[in-house]
């Protein structure tokens, strides 16, 4: 079964959706909307990348590496841009995006 062999990131890509929803959720109650606009705008392209690439490993893609490969780009622009926020939220999201990041370069190599 394909999902079998690619297990361990469908797990991390599963970790970093949530952790966008949970971060682009929070971000949505913080004071000022405006400085969390891009953060709201990358968790939620985040999320929707990892969604995305874990159903399409769930079902065999033939376009694994190709859609890990952008996968990874917009992990690492999300981790980049929630380290730059002091909430816990983002803290954790960044966390899940960079690890989730690099599991997605090693499927794309």
């Amino acid at each position: 079964m394909a999902h079998e062999q690619y297990q361990s990131v469908i797990n991390v890509l599963h970790e970093c959706m949530e952790a966008c929803n949970h971060c682009y959720d929070a971000c949505l109650k913080e004071g000022d909307m405006k400085m969390m606009s891009e953060c709201i705008r990358y968790d939620r392209e985040c999320a929707d990348i990892c969604g995305y690439l874990e159903q399409a490993l769930s079902r065999g893609t033939p376009f694994a590496s190709e859609l890990a490969g952008a996968c990874a780009k917009i992990c690492e622009a999300c981790g980049e841009e929630c380290k730059t926020h002091g909430h816990d939220h983002c803290k954790k999201c960044a966390d899940a995006c960079f690890k989730c990041a690099e599991a997605c370069r090693k499927l794309a190599a």
